[in-house]
């Protein structure tokens, strides 16, 4: 079992001496610093910071943090987030028919890899239940037709509810959110099949082989009102070549697929992700 680490998330105005002031805020109290990652957003007039330390022998108590952190983004006229190492989020995981993504992620978190709970998978189809059953999740299905479409919203709203869900995970779930639904459950991540912004919509390995193109990849981004073009947190890529038939398409894709969101998703759960004017900062 690993030591508790506090991280702080800090945005604030640029100035000199931000890394000193808030360095020094950690040392103050007896922390001892494990991570710490700045950059300066020059156009924006920004500074970013992430900083870890420990929490055992730390000046200030777990339940003292909160306070000493909102007080310390006034100071800075910043947004500050404060997070614990030891959390493990209830996430839900939304899928459709296909597995690949859904069988990875459910993987990672019985094998420790992704500090996080599943207590609840939702699918517009009833496909994958035996697969959620194999690993002890609670599978509902909510099918999604375009004239039931809010009433099948509202019961997936209900559910996350339900289950005290944090954040939501697109595993290859091809339904479009609605914006109401995302006002009402803003954090959310998605996969998408492609390298964005190219070969968007439907069949995107069938229009790259045909285009012959050398580079095929997936990208895991945060979900916005905008269709696919929402914060980047990760992606990943792989080269094909003429020999590559559609099928070696679809099967590179789906690698990439699976290890851009799992690789979002962790540093999502490590809080190595920074959003801000609709980009992010990723300290990984």
């Amino acid at each position: 079992m690993r030591d508790v680490t506090v991280i702080l998330q800090m945005i604030c105005p640029d100035r000199p001496g931000l890394v000193s002031e808030l360095a020094g805020w950690v040392a103050a109290n007896g922390g001892n610093i494990r991570h710490a990652d700045h950059h300066t957003d020059a156009g924006a007039g920004l500074f970013l910071s992430r900083i870890e330390w420990d929490l055992d022998g730390f000046g200030l108590s777990r339940a003292a943090l909160p306070e000493a952190a909102a007080a310390l983004e006034q100071r800075l006229n910043g947004q500050a987030q404060l997070h614990f190492s030891d959390a493990m989020p209830r996430v839900a995981i939304f899928a459709s028919k296909q597995a690949h993504c859904l069988q990875d992620l459910l993987w990672r978190v019985q094998s420790g890899e992704l500090p996080m709970q599943v207590p609840l998978v939702i699918a517009n189809h009833p496909d994958l239940e035996p697969l959620c059953a194999g690993f002890g999740v609670c599978f509902v299905c909510v099918p999604v037709a375009k004239a039931t479409k809010p009433e099948a919203e509202q019961r997936m709203l209900e559910l996350l509810a339900e289950n005290r869900i944090e954040l939501a995970v697109l595993a290859k779930y091809m339904q479009v959110l609605s914006g109401d639904f995302l006002q009402r459950f803003p954090d959310v991540i998605n996969i998408h099949h492609s390298f964005l912004p190219a070969f968007k919509g439907a069949q995107p390995y069938h229009r790259a082989w045909e285009r012959g193109v050398k580079l095929i990849g997936a990208t895991a981004h945060y979900v916005t009102e905008d269709l696919d073009d929402g914060p980047i947190i990760e992606q990943t890529t792989v080269p094909v070549s003429h020999r590559d038939d559609v099928d070696d398409l679809i099967r590179k894709g789906r690698d990439t697929e699976r290890l851009a969101l799992a690789r979002a998703l962790r540093m999502h759960l490590h809080r190595q992700v920074m959003v801000y004017r609709g980009r992010t900062a990723v300290f990984a």
